[in-house]
C-alpha cells in the first residue's frame, strides 16, 4: 500500500504573517481608541486571503453577511418586541428566525454573495437570541462597523505588502544577497 502524503505542509507562510499583522493592527487601532477589538480582529482574519482577490472575496463574504444579517436581525427583532417588549425567548421567535434565514439566503443570492450566508446567519442569530431590547440596534451597527474596519485593514495589508515587496525587503535585509525567504512560496507549500 502506498503511504498518503499530507495535503499541506505545516509552515509559516506569507498569509500567516499578513493575517497576524492585520489582526494585530486592528487590535492596536482599537487599543488607541479604547474600544473592544474582537469583531474587527475577526473581520481582519476572515478578510485576509492569499492575495487581493481572495481578500476581497473572503472579506466581502464576512462584511456583506454581517450587513445583511444585521439589518435583517434589526428588522425582525423590532417586529418581535412589538409583541414582547421585554424581549426573551417566545414561540414567535421561531417563525421570525425561519423567515429571516430565507430572506438572508435570498438577499445573499440577489447580491451575488453566497458566501455571505454563513456570517449573516451568525449575525442574525446573535441579534434574535442574544441581544437585550435596549441595545440590539447599536450592537448591530457596531458589529457592521467593526467588521468593516477589520476587512479594510486586511485588504490594505495585502495591497501594501504583496509577496514581491516582502521578498525584495528580505533580500535588502540580507545585504543584497539572494537568500531564500524563510517561508515557502504558495505553490511550493502545497506540494
Amino acid at each position: 500500500m502506498s503511504e498518503k502524503k499530507p495535503r499541506h505542509k505545516i509552515h509559516i507562510g506569507m498569509r500567516n504573517i499578513k493575517t497576524a499583522a492585520s489582526a494585530a493592527l486592528c487590535a492596536l487601532i482599537y487599543l488607541l481608541i479604547d474600544r473592544n477589538p474582537t469583531f474587527a480582529c475577526i473581520g481582519a482574519i476572515f478578510g485576509t486571503g492569499k492575495d487581493i482577490p481572495h481578500s476581497w472575496l473572503n472579506g466581502g463574504n464576512r462584511l456583506f453577511g454581517t450587513i445583511i444579517g444585521g439589518f435583517l436581525g434589526m428588522g425582525l427583532f423590532s417586529i418581535y418586541i412589538i409583541f414582547y417588549p421585554e424581549g426573551g425567548f417566545h414561540f414567535l421567535m421561531l417563525p421570525l428566525l425561519f423567515i429571516g434565514v430565507i430572506l438572508l439566503i435570498l438577499a445573499s443570492q440577489f447580491f451575488n454573495w453566497p458566501g455571505a450566508i454563513h456570517p449573516g446567519g451568525v449575525m442574525l442569530c446573535i441579534l434574535l437570541f442574544n441581544q437585550p431590547v435596549d441595545s440590539y440596534v447599536s450592537y448591530s451597527l457596531d458589529r457592521i462597523l467593526d467588521t468593516a474596519v477589520g476587512v479594510v485593514v486586511a485588504i490594505l495589508v495585502n495591497v501594501l505588502l504583496p509577496r514581491e515587496r516582502i521578498d525584495r525587503f528580505f533580500v535588502w535585509l540580507c545585504g543584497g544577497m539572494h537568500v531564500p525567504a524563510p517561508w515557502p512560496r504558495e505553490d511550493e507549500a502545497n506540494k
